[in-house]
């Protein structure tokens, strides 16, 4: 029989009618400064688990009503042949059902289904009823969305929305939602806060969907111990293979042997999983108190790098070859940076495009930056970029400090590095004093500040930059307050110097102008009329997301907005962005608007 790989890695599902109908046909820990938007205290960077509050308007969603728990699916605990139920007495002299286990909380302790999700309006999250009321619709176009998305910004408020607690709708099973939830976020990279959702749930509560996704969260935070509630679930609605070994590795971290060789042995005979991926597994099972013997891993004639890999090999601190690590995706390259186990290495060669894609805050960016050139005998050319790094923030004047940044920025070799640098000198850019002597157009300076969120800082360089520059596009869009002269003739002046394919950039401006209100209508039109593009087009995927916003849904209206932004900025069509900006602004996130319209400018 040909042996199969235990392939883990995320599938996509096809997407139900209703969300296949709006998709546009395109294909940090959230770190911000007081000032961006309505001020707001800045929580302590870290680049690890639990998401953090990121500031939100003023004008902050209305809580719903809490649904309906919706039906649950009873799990057996690993290591018994009983079950787990909501019904069981929890008092010493009270009789407990045949069959069930007592429980050790009281069920009014117990987690309902009816809210899920561990940020709050008063922590940052959106409110209950954020996604609306169509609960299926909303988990259909969760699975239908690609990542990574082409706006860190989009990125941001996307993962903030879906760790929100929000209420279930009548139509779904709130365990399913949190699975896609989850398996979004997973797909964001996002692995410790889809691990935060998953445990929001009671695990005798768990459906089969979230029983799947659950599998998949805990191999991606390397953390094989989390599986183990959901063991015998698994076995009932999962893969069995996988499941099997899991349940080995729960057996010996238990301090059972015997159950955890006879599960691997089964496994082994069956001959439908690579042994290769079973060895990974034996040797979590002998990093265990009852393990008993050290394996060795090769990884030669390995060609895939899967999450049960990714998984086990990180979690026993298994380096993972180069050559395999050329392959992941972007979500694996997050997982990586997110999980101290990783080697520093690996961590800092993935930490550039987790940054760009958000799930790296400035702060957290540059601590590990700074982390790894602490070690001993550290890169040459990470020594080169933190020494560049320090000089940015603690040069002997503004000069030096300026031609550092300069420097870091031009070190990329591609546009995801460039813009990684921006983000890691944001904070060295706002301290920048204004009379500093900076180039002609400081368009990268200013980008710098709105990719850490310093709005209000960036403003104070209106003054000093040219109307129809790339810094007054980047700053027309992204200040909190309009700029004067805001015109077709100021946009003409923009795209005279348009170096972009096609003056995309110029048409992103205009979208993002229009899209705020920046821009009196007939000028728009005007303006329109010169660049040949048409901001009012509408399509399936406009009308769903004008609606959202119409019935003020600010959830709903990121989730769509993300759907917008996936591949790459220079293939997103402008009227993309003027409904997403739009669509935003209408449900009082303003402020991401006008992030997610500086940064078009800035990376296109």
């Amino acid at each position: 029989m040909k042996t199969k790989i235990l392939s883990l890695t995320l599938g996509l599902s096809g997407a139900a009618l209703a969300a296949a109908l709006v998709l546009p046909a395109l294909a940090q820990e959230s770190l911000l400064p007081d000032g961006f938007g309505n001020p707001a205290p800045t929580p302590s960077p870290s680049p690890t688990p639990a998401p953090s509050a990121t500031p939100t308007p003023s004008a902050t969603p209305k809580a719903g009503s809490t649904g309906p728990t919706a039906p649950t699916v009873t799990a057996t605990l690993p290591g018994t042949d009983v079950a787990a139920t909501d019904e069981e007495e929890g008092e010493d002299g009270e009789e407990v059902e045949p069959g069930t286990l007592k429980y050790d909380l009281p069920p009014g302790a117990r987690r309902l289904l009816s809210r899920i999700g561990p940020l709050t309006p008063e922590t940052g999250g959106l409110g209950p009823d954020a996604f609306g009321v169509r609960g299926q619709y909303a988990a259909a176009i969760m699975r239908s969305t690609r990542a990574p998305l082409a706006s860190r910004w989009g990125a941001i408020l996307l993962r903030r929305s879906l760790a929100s607690a929000i209420d279930t709708p009548d139509t779904i099973n709130g365990a399913d939602l949190a699975a896609d939830r989850a398996a979004l976020l997973l797909r964001m990279g996002e692995a410790s806060v889809a691990r935060a959702i998953v445990q929001s749930i009671d695990y005798d509560r768990a459906s089969p969907r979230l029983v799947q996704t659950a599998q998949q969260v805990f191999l991606a935070n390397a953390d094989p111990a989390g599986m183990c509630p959901f063991v015998t679930a698994g076995l009932a609605h999962g893969e069995e293979h996988s499941w099997r070994l899991a349940a080995g590795i729960c057996s010996g971290l238990s301090g059972d042997s015997g159950p955890a060789g006879w599960a691997m042995s089964r496994v082994r005979s069956s001959g439908k999983v690579s042994n290769f991926d079973i060895l990974l597994a034996e040797r979590v099972l002998g990093a265990s108190i009852s393990g008993g013997r050290s394996i060795t891993i090769q990884w030669d004639n390995i060609d895939k790098l899967t999450s049960w890999r990714f998984g086990m090999a990180t979690a026993t601190a298994t380096p993972i070859p180069a050559e395999l690590r050329k392959d992941e995706n972007a979500a694996m390259r997050a997982w990586t940076v997110l999980a101290p186990m990783s080697d520093m290495g690996d961590r800092v060669a993935a930490a550039p495009d987790a940054a760009a894609r958000g799930v790296l805050s400035s702060e957290a960016y540059v601590s590990l930056l700074s982390a790894a050139a602490s070690a001993e005998e550290p890169p040459e050319t990470l020594t080169a970029q933190t020494d560049l790094l320090r000089d940015a923030f603690g040069g002997a004047s503004g000069a030096d400090r300026y031609k550092a940044m300069e420097s870091l920025w031009g070190l990329g070799t591609d546009p995801v590095d460039r813009y990684a640098a921006m983000v890691a000198t944001a904070r060295a850019a706002a301290a920048l004093p204004v009379g500093t002597t900076v180039a002609d157009d400081p368009w990268q300076l200013i980008g710098s500040m709105f990719a850490g969120g310093y709005d209000n800082r960036a403003i104070d360089w209106v003054p000093t930059v040219n109307v129809g520059s790339r810094a007054w596009g980047v700053l027309a869009v992204g200040s909190p307050r309009p700029l004067n002269g805001t015109t077709a003739s100021a946009v003409s002046s923009f795209s005279g110097s348009d170096d972009s394919e096609d003056y995309h950039r110029s048409k992103l401006l205009l979208a993002g102008l229009a899209g705020l209100g920046r821009i009196d209508s007939g000028q728009a039109a005007s303006a329109a009329s010169d660049l040949a593009v048409n901001l009012g087009k509408q399509t399936r995927w406009t009308r769903a997301i004008s609606e959202a916003a119409a019935r003020g849904e600010p959830g709903m209206v990121a989730l769509l907005a993300a759907t917008g932004m996936q591949g790459d900025w220079a293939a997103m069509p402008p009227y993309h962005l003027y409904h997403i900006v739009k669509a935003l602004r209408e449900v009082g996130l303003a402020s991401e608007a006008r992030m997610i319209a500086a940064e078009a400018l800035v990376r296109v």
